[in-house]
Order: C-alpha cells, then structure tokens, then sequence
C-alpha cells in the first residue's frame, strides 16, 4: 500500500512537497486548484517539480481542479470549466503521473430543478474527460460525493457512469460515502459491489454530519471494518489522507494509524 497527502493550493507546491516528504509519505496527491497549483503554474515549474520529487524519492497523483462546474446550466461557463480540466489532465500526463483524480460538478442552486438536464451535461462532459485520458494514457478515478452534492452519491449512481466508460476507475472517498449515514453501511456497500473499479483511497474521518477532513479516530468512521473489506477484495494500491489541520502532526499520526490497521488485518 502506498500512503499520499494533498498539498493546500494556495501555499507553494515545492513547500508543501517538502513538508508532505518530511512526514515519510510514498507520494504528492497535487491538488490543481489555484493560486499556487493551477496548470499554467505547474506547467511553468514542472522541470523543477518532478526534479524536486525525483530528488525526495516521491511519486505524484494529481487531483484535478475542484472548483469547476463541468455540468453547469450555463454553457459558456461549463465550457471554461470543461478547457480547465482538459489542460490541467494534459499537464498531469507531462508529469507522468500515477494516476489522476476527477471530482465531479456540484448540483446545486437552480440545477435540483432540471436535474435530467444537469446529469446530461455532466455525461457529455465526462465523455470528453474520459476520452481525452485515455488518449494520454493516465489512469482516470471518479470521485464519490457528498450528499448535498446531489451527484454520484450512493453506489447506484455509478453502475451508468462505470457502463458507458469501461476504462474509468474510481476514488472512493471514505469521508463523503460517510456522511448522513449511520455506521459504514455505504462505504461497504462501494467496496462490495466496484471491487474491480476502486483504484485510489481518500481517507479522512467526520462525524456523520459534515465533510470536517477529521484525522483517523477523531471522529465516528469504523476504520478496520473499512480496511478488512478492502483486504478482501485485495485492495493494494494507494491511500490519500485527507486531514486538513494546520498542526502536520495529525496528518502523520492518521497514517500511521490506518498503516497499523492494514498491516494488522
């Protein structure tokens, strides 16, 4: 298993892959949000990135921009958003990265409205995602979301989106399948039925309500029943934590914690 943290995009890359380093992390999860991780800036420092990660003995996972709107009502600002992902996968490729991470448009506002509208934005988008990842070889991973997100929240969302792209691979984020629900009935319930289609862990714990990126054991997440199923399915491949904290330590502490669970099983 190989164990990543995200840098906080509106600090320097090269500071935050230093510190992420620091703490023993196998690899970067580069979020490619602006200020300091938009595309244009990472394709102006990418010599000194991947040197940087070479020289630390990192790999790099890319999570594609957050704060589009790949499905919104408006075309020309789905358009914009669309063009951000599409650039930012084609630096990702450059970077030769492991594999990359979509997280899908918010329905929100007057979308709940013309939801079959919205969903259909949202495929013809992906359409274009999926297609352009595949002609750069990189390994493409769906996002779950939450439920105020109102898409691709429960595992049924999926079975279209999984059918019509047979390449797409998915992100399971642990956090988001945990919210609103009573114990880990819905992340079981991903592992169970896409254990051919999980490729990449986003791991953080919450206590129910909100996405609060709590580190592992603060909050109510039943993390060894996760890390069993996982086990059964021979899940191998890589673990993102997710714990958004300004004191480092419980980023190193939560993988340390979860890597005991792992090792354990």
């Amino acid at each position: 298993m190989l164990y990543g943290a995200m840098n906080f995009p509106v600090k320097a890359v090269l500071e935050e892959l230093e510190t992420i380093a620091k703490f023993g992390f196998d690899y970067l999860e580069l979020t490619m949000d602006a200020p300091e991780a938009h595309y244009t800036v990472i394709r102006r420092m990418k010599d000194e990135l991947v040197h940087a990660l070479e020289g630390l003995h990192m790999r790099l996972i890319c999570h594609l921009p957050t704060f589009v709107s790949t499905a919104d009502l408006t075309d020309s600002l789905r358009e914009a958003s669309l063009n951000e992902v599409l650039k930012s996968l084609e630096v990702a490729a450059e970077l030769r990265i492991m594999k990359a991470v979509l997280h899908p448009s918010l329905h929100r506002g007057l979308s709940v409205f013309v939801m079959d509208q919205v969903r259909q934005h949202a495929l013809r988008s992906l359409d274009a995602i999926v297609d352009k990842a595949d002609q750069l070889g990189v390994c493409l991973c769906l996002e779950n979301m939450f439920p105020q997100s109102n898409s691709l929240v429960n595992p049924e969302d999926f079975i279209e989106v999984f059918e019509r792209f047979p390449t797409l691979r998915m992100t399971l984020d642990v956090g988001h399948a945990h919210i609103g629900e009573k114990g880990v009935a819905k992340i079981l319930a991903f592992i169970e039925r896409f254990p051919d289609r999980i490729y990449h862990i986003h791991a953080n714990d919450n206590l129910g309500n909100e996405d609060d990126h709590l580190p592992i054991g603060a909050g109510t997440i039943e993390f060894p029943r996760i890390v069993k199923a996982l086990k059964a399915i021979g899940y191998d491949e890589t673990i993102t934590l997710e714990v958004f904290s300004k004191d480092k330590d419980y980023l190193r502490l939560s993988r340390d914690k979860l890597a005991n669970m792992v090792a354990s099983c």
